[in-house]
C-alpha cells in the first residue's frame, strides 16, 4: 500500500502542531504556578548562538505551512514574527492548523515529483516534491519543534514522551 503526499504531510504536521499547542500550554501553566515571566521561558535558549522558544515554534510552523503550500502549489501565508508570550505561540500553531486544513487531499496528492523552487542563501534551488518532504522539511519541522520541547524540559516544565508523540 502506498501513502499520499497529503497523508504524509497535512495530517502529520496538524497532530504535530497540536501537540506543540499542548506542551506550550503546560509551559503557560508552570510559568503561572512558579511566578516565572512567560518570557523567559519563550526567549530561553541552550546555548546563546541558538534561537529562543518563540523561534523554535515560528520556524516549525513555518516549514509546516510552507510545506504544504508548495506541495499544493498554493501561496504560502506569510506570518509576522512577533510571538513572545505562550499564548501567541498556540494561537501561531493554531493559525498554521487552520491554514493547513483548507487544502485538501486533491490539491496535494500527486506531487511527489512536482518540481519546486526554493531560494537557499539567495540562490534559486530546484527541489522535487517527495525528496523535498521527507529530506529537507520533517528533518527541519522535527528539529525545531523538539528543540522547543527540550527548552521546556530543561526548564522543568512537566512535559514527557507522551506530550511530544501524543
Amino acid at each position: 500500500m502506498t501513502i499520499s503526499m497529503y497523508s504524509a504531510s497535512a495530517p502529520v504536521f496538524d497532530l504535530h502542531l497540536s501537540m506543540m499547542q499542548g506542551y506550550l500550554a503546560k509551559g503557560a501553566t508552570y510559568a503561572t504556578d512558579k511566578k516565572i515571566d512567560e518570557t523567559v521561558l519563550t526567549q530561553m535558549r541552550l546555548f546563546p548562538d541558538m534561537f529562543p522558544l518563540s523561534r523554535q515554534v515560528q520556524i516549525a510552523c513555518d516549514f509546516a505551512k510552507g510545506a504544504c503550500a508548495r506541495l499544493a502549489g498554493v501561496e504560502i501565508p506569510k506570518y509576522e514574527d512577533t510571538e513572545k508570550t505562550f499564548a501567541d505561540l498556540q494561537a501561531r500553531c493554531q493559525k498554521t492548523r487552520d491554514f493547513i486544513a483548507t487544502l485538501s487531499a486533491a490539491q496535494i496528492d500527486g506531487s511527489e515529483g512536482k518540481k519546486i523552487t526554493l531560494t537557499i542563501g539567495g540562490n534559486p534551488v530546484e527541489v522535487i516534491g517527495q525528496p523535498y518532504l521527507m529530506n529537507k522539511v520533517y528533518p527541519n519541522f522535527f528539529f525545531h519543534s523538539t528543540t522547543a520541547y527540550n527548552l521546556l524540559r530543561h526548564a522543568g516544565v512537566p512535559v514527557g514522551k507522551r506530550d511530544f508523540v501524543g
